[in-house]
Protein backbone atom coordinates (compact mmCIF):
# COMPACT_ATOMS: atom_id res chain seq x y z
CA UNK A 1 0.00 0.00 0.00
CA UNK A 2 1.37 3.41 -0.89
CA UNK A 3 0.77 6.73 0.84
CA UNK A 4 2.00 10.17 -0.06
CA UNK A 5 2.13 12.79 2.67
CA UNK A 6 3.92 16.07 3.21
CA UNK A 7 7.18 15.92 5.14
CA UNK A 8 5.64 18.06 7.89
CA UNK A 9 2.44 16.03 8.32
CA UNK A 10 2.19 14.03 11.54
CA UNK A 11 2.29 10.28 10.94
CA UNK A 12 -1.05 9.90 12.77
CA UNK A 13 -2.80 10.80 9.52
CA UNK A 14 -1.04 7.98 7.65
CA UNK A 15 -1.54 5.49 10.51
CA UNK A 16 -5.26 6.22 10.76
CA UNK A 17 -5.72 5.93 6.99
CA UNK A 18 -3.90 2.57 6.92
CA UNK A 19 -5.98 1.16 9.78
CA UNK A 20 -9.21 2.35 8.19
CA UNK A 21 -8.37 0.77 4.81
CA UNK A 22 -7.38 -2.51 6.47
CA UNK A 23 -10.28 -2.54 8.95
CA UNK A 24 -7.90 -2.66 11.92
CA UNK A 25 -8.08 -1.03 15.33
CA UNK A 26 -5.22 1.44 15.70
CA UNK A 27 -4.39 0.18 19.21
CA UNK A 28 -3.60 -3.29 17.77
CA UNK A 29 -1.12 -2.08 15.15
CA UNK A 30 2.56 -1.11 15.47
CA UNK A 31 4.39 0.96 12.86
CA UNK A 32 8.17 0.66 12.52
CA UNK A 33 10.73 2.58 10.51
CA UNK A 34 14.30 1.26 10.42
CA UNK A 35 13.38 -1.06 13.29
CA UNK A 36 12.21 1.76 15.56
CA UNK A 37 8.61 2.15 16.65
CA UNK A 38 6.93 5.26 15.25
CA UNK A 39 4.85 7.68 17.30
CA UNK A 40 1.79 9.49 15.98
CA UNK A 41 3.23 12.94 16.54
CA UNK A 42 6.41 12.31 14.52
CA UNK A 43 6.80 13.62 10.98
CA UNK A 44 8.71 12.22 8.00
CA UNK A 45 10.99 15.27 8.19
CA UNK A 46 11.94 14.50 11.83
CA UNK A 47 12.81 10.94 10.82
CA UNK A 48 14.81 12.00 7.75
CA UNK A 49 12.53 9.92 5.52
CA UNK A 50 12.96 10.09 1.77
CA UNK A 51 10.70 9.25 -1.16
CA UNK A 52 10.32 5.49 -1.43
CA UNK A 53 11.08 4.73 2.23
CA UNK A 54 9.01 1.92 3.71
CA UNK A 55 7.24 1.62 7.04
CA UNK A 56 6.71 -1.86 8.48
CA UNK A 57 3.33 -2.66 10.03
CA UNK A 58 2.92 -5.31 12.71
CA UNK A 59 -0.50 -6.47 13.89
CA UNK A 60 -0.74 -7.55 17.51
CA UNK A 61 -2.16 -11.04 17.94
CA UNK A 62 -3.59 -12.55 21.07
CA UNK A 63 -3.74 -16.26 21.73
CA UNK A 64 -2.30 -19.10 19.73
CA UNK A 65 -1.25 -22.67 20.33
CA UNK A 66 -0.24 -23.87 23.74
Amino acid sequence: MFFKIKSTTQLKKLMDAYCQRQGLASNNVRFLFDGERLHETQTPKELNMENGDEIDVLVEQVGGRQ
